[in-house]
């Protein structure tokens, strides 16, 4: 019976986890995995709670949360795939020497489809010294239509990722001021399981998570217009040099994980920013959410073969 994995929602640094479908490796590892799309992050988490998947992708924030809501969830993220933050300050002028507490001067519209963004842009700012409440913020619109903004002159910066970071950067519209990746390894996307589903599949999951290891090397290993070419189905409306653009603006970054076994250090840095943003009360330890024996088994595997 096939695994059914369910995409968190379409955005371009979930690439690698195209890339393994792409290129065959679930197929390679003799798994047979089935991705079925989803309407909303919410909705994806939900799916896996309720036995409608086996398997999602996305941030270990819900596995984090949904322990902190009910101690007794199974919630457990197991093969890392994104390591640091793929989001971006993007201002409407050049600012070479920019730093964090600029923005107390500036109207910077932050991203609203999903919590993580802000949360540990939050947190960066109060590491800067900066009280995020001085900032004056523009909540509530999406990507799109906050780059759209930016272009009119309505906003000063705005929180966006790719493509939308090459689109502005292309035309002139937009300047990097701030890579949210910089601070270094954030827990950001990794596949998740209930720990019930995970024990009882165990030999297809090790399976999985040595086809997402066989992804991340072809990832780490091609060019990224081959990467563009190669992944058109899931991303037909970018263009080919601005998604290989991203990805090499990603890869600079460090963005992606060169193995599945999940870190502590982005872990504990992703829920510090959840303290800090009042989104979480209460620790929340890292055996409790990440299970890193199968990735352990994969790199001990490759080990032994040299």
């Amino acid at each position: 019976m096939a695994l059914v994995l369910s995409e968190n929602f379409r955005a371009l640094f979930y690439a690698p986890f195209y890339a393994a479908h792409a290129i065959g490796a679930y197929a390679a590892e003799g798994v047979d995995v089935v991705m079925r799309a989803s309407p909303d992050p919410a909705a994806t988490a939900r799916a896996l709670r309720e036995g409608e998947a086996d398997l999602m992708w996305g941030g270990p924030l819900r596995v984090i949360l949904s322990r902190a809501d009910n101690p007794g969830s199974d919630l457990v993220g197991f093969c890392d795939v994104v390591r640091r933050d793929p989001f971006f300050v993007i201002g409407r002028e050049p600012r070479p020497d920019f730093s964090l507490p600029d923005l107390i001067h500036l109207r910077l519209a932050t991203v609203s489809e999903v919590p993580t963004p802000w949360l540990c842009l939050q947190d960066d700012l109060r590491r800067a010294g900066v009280d995020p409440a001085a900032l004056s913020l523009a909540t509530g619109r999406g990507m799109a239509e906050n780059a759209t903004a930016l272009r009119r002159g309505e906003v000063d910066a705005v929180q966006i990722f790719q493509p939308f970071v090459e689109e502005l950067i292309g035309t002139g519209q937009g300047h990097v001021w701030y890579a949210q990746a910089s601070r270094g390894p954030t827990a950001y996307t990794m596949l998740i399981a209930r720990r019930a589903v995970l024990e009882r599949r165990r030999d297809e999951f090790l399976a999985v998570t040595r086809a997402m290891h066989r992804a991340l090397r072809w990832f780490a290993a091609t060019p990224a217009a081959d990467i563009a070419r190669a992944l058109v189905e899931f991303f037909p409306d970018v263009a080919t040099p601005v998604f290989a653009a991203a990805i090499d603006r990603y890869r600079a970054l460090q963005l992606w994980c060169t193995d599945p076994r999940p870190n502590r250090e982005g872990f504990d840095r992703l829920h510090a920013a959840m303290r800090s943003g009042g989104a979480l009360h209460r620790d929340i330890p890292f055996e409790d959410c990440i299970e890193t024996g199968l990735a352990d088994i994969v790199l001990s595997g490759d080990s032994a073969r040299g």
